[in-house]
């Protein structure tokens, strides 16, 4: 059975979170009994369409469902206004996410794993602290230390995006429309994530993708107080971490200080970039060691 393909199905879904419809992906695999499910959701500004649905497809191929979704503001979700990116929103759509999964007759809700790339590896690692019943966790090049990832930025750079989240706080206290800044681009522009990978970055995003390149500016001032790493301790449930040595987004040397107080842990660390991970051979490595994991601690029954 371990090395058994399944056929599978992808439909559209929606859930709700407070105060809009999250779009989804449920991927069902033909399996005799329901499937355990991951749920999954991109990191910074990201869509669902931008890789993630290639490790969808891949897990529901080796036995597991699937439920990949669009944060509120972003995507094919509702919420208004767009691209406004919030930490606080973002985890209540996971959480809402959680309890979708819990109530769909179609898989097995009782035994859920979360698979986070990015900033939503740390919200994986967040949610794992906060939800015990959680099966297992993927948390790829995690997000997990707000003072590292904002070090990261050239003291110019990080100016000028300090400047625009200013400017985006009075235009969200005022009710105006958000102060925009780039997700990502080469070093030295103003964005999030200048980075030296934005080719494989670019490479990410699809031909008529709904994604939209830049973000509301006040997220950069959350991130700074953001901290997913402290939680790591709290997590009961087995977790697989992997560290992109190179990483120039969430910085490897913060996120393996944080790691060395995990419990029931697989860290791996590759000679990779941020971006890397998610193209070529590396996915292709990557998925094979995720489905190994997940096989050994959210086995089909």
């Amino acid at each position: 059975m371990a090395g058994q393909t399944y056929f599978f199905t992808r439909k559209d879904v929606v859930f709700r979170s407070h105060d809009a419809d999250c779009a989804g992906w449920l991927y069902i695999p033909e399996t005799i009994r329901p499937a355990p499910i991951i749920i999954m959701a991109h990191g910074l500004g990201a869509v669902r369409d931008m890789r993630l649905d290639a490790y969808a497809e891949r897990f529901c191929a080796a036995g597991y469902a699937c439920l990949l979704f669009d944060y509120r503001c972003f995507g094919a979700s509702q919420g208004i206004p767009r691209q406004l990116l919030d930490i606080k929103r973002q985890l209540a759509d996971w959480s809402a996410a959680i309890a979708y999964a819990r109530s769909c007759k179609e898989v097995d809700g009782s035994r859920i794993a979360l698979f986070g790339s990015s900033f939503s590896g740390g919200h994986v690692i967040t949610l794992a602290a906060r939800y015990p019943e959680i099966s297992a966790i993927v948390a790829q090049c995690p997000f997990t230390d707000g003072l590292a990832s904002s070090l990261a930025l050239s003291p110019w750079s990080a100016l000028k995006v300090l400047g625009r989240a200013i400017a985006d706080v009075f235009a969200g206290l005022l009710h105006l429309p958000p102060v925009l800044v780039d997700l990502a681009g080469n070093p030295g522009t103003t964005a999030l994530m200048p980075v030296p990978d934005y080719q494989q970055y670019l490479a990410l995003i699809p031909a008529g993708s709904l994604f939209r390149k830049s973000v509301s500016a006040r997220i950069a001032l959350q991130i700074l107080a953001y901290y997913p790493g402290h939680l790591i301790k709290r997590i009961k449930c087995p977790a697989y971490y992997t560290v992109c040595k190179f990483d120039s987004v969430a910085p490897a040397p913060a996120t393996r200080r944080h790691m060395e107080k995990a419990h029931r842990a697989e860290v791996h660390v590759y000679s990779c970039g941020h971006f890397e991970i998610y193209l070529g051979e590396l996915f292709e490595r990557m998925v094979h060691e995720y489905i190994a994991f997940l096989k050994k601690y959210v086995p089909q029954e």
